[in-house]
């Protein structure tokens, strides 16, 4: 807390220091461990907590916590008040779970001088502050239009599409969203293994003949140029940080609690967890390393970033 009110971000971010401190000089940004007066003294609440996976579920301890101490700063409340979980959370927290415990603490029920509304991020780690300055949608999935009109004005500088939704609709964009490009990784790693595996084919030469497909590389006259998308198309280590790995698990445990077989799911957990150790037989199929010092240039999951949470370059090196 003391770092963010001195301007000194705790984490690596490509802009942030700077926007930190030009926030904290103006006075406009501070931080604080008392949710009470932080609450009185503002109109919106963003609940922003971890949500880990423990044995393949979701743990909600932080955010039920969370939101109790948002409940508890309500009771004293005056004016209406808009409560936005931003966390990754699972369909039917937000009404489930976070709800129960804010209208327990606060002795208010929703509607009664406050709303609920989940608003996922889409942000990627390394680009968060050019994410967030661009998006490419705004998702509020509210309880009430109210509470979702209250809400969008915080965006209303923003051009790009807006969806409002059902708090559940919300929270499951997110989850597949995520899921996704985790499963365009896993097939990209797999059908570069079959590459390795196949005498005069070279992977890096198949993906860019794939990702001149039009409609990955969107097409402007005579100039081409690649569609972000086409960035989890590439054969590599897998997947690795704070959200890919916990949000497939819990998303492939949500369907099993719901009937719903995760075949698709299951693979792409499989193939992720394969191929740092498939990058290992490729070496010592190519080289000798029995006796050698290997160097390792980085360990975070991905470029841009000093996050090593779930790096797949951590198997690769033990």
């Amino acid at each position: 807390m003391k770092e963010i009110n001195a301007g000194r971000p705790p984490i690596h971010e490509v802009g942030l220091e700077e926007l930190l401190r030009s926030a904290c000089n103006k006075g406009v940004l501070s931080a604080t461990t008392d949710a009470r007066p932080a609450i009185l003294d503002s109109e919106v609440t963003l609940i922003c907590v971890g949500t880990p996976t423990v044995d393949g579920r979701m743990d909600m301890s932080q955010i039920v916590a969370a939101a109790k101490e948002v409940g508890a700063a309500l009771v004293n409340k005056r004016g209406y008040h808009v409560v936005a979980v931003k966390s990754t959370v699972l369909p039917g927290t937000t009404e489930g779970p976070v709800k129960a415990a804010i209208e327990s603490e606060s002795g208010k029920r929703v509607g009664d001088g406050w709303g609920l509304c989940m608003n996922p991020e889409f942000l990627r780690e390394g680009r968060a502050v050019e994410d967030f300055r661009v998006p490419d949608r705004i998702v509020v999935g509210a309880t009430d239009s109210m509470t979702a009109e209250a809400f969008l004005r915080i965006y209303a500088e923003f051009t790009c599409p807006k969806l409002v939704t059902t708090p559940r609709t919300a929270e499951m964009i997110k989850y597949v969203s995520n899921s996704l490009l985790a499963t365009m990784i896993s097939f990209s790693n797999e059908i570069g293994n079959m590459c390795s595996a196949v005498p005069g084919v070279d992977a890096r030469l198949v993906w860019k003949g794939v990702h001149l497909d039009r409609r990955l590389t969107p097409i402007n006259g005579q100039v081409v140029g690649p569609a972000g998308v086409t960035e989890y198309l590439w054969h590599g280590l897998g997947f690795g940080g704070s959200c890919f790995p916990k949000d497939v698990a819990a998303l492939r445990s949500f369907g099993r609690t719901v009937g719903e077989r995760t075949r698709m799911l299951d693979a792409v957990l499989d193939i992720n967890a394969d191929q740092p150790l498939r990058m290992v037989a490729l070496l010592e199929k190519e080289l000798s390393l029995s006796g050698k010092t290997v160097a390792v240039l980085g360990l975070a999951f991905k470029p841009g970033t000093d996050d090593l949470r779930e790096s797949p370059a951590l198997p690769l090196v033990a």
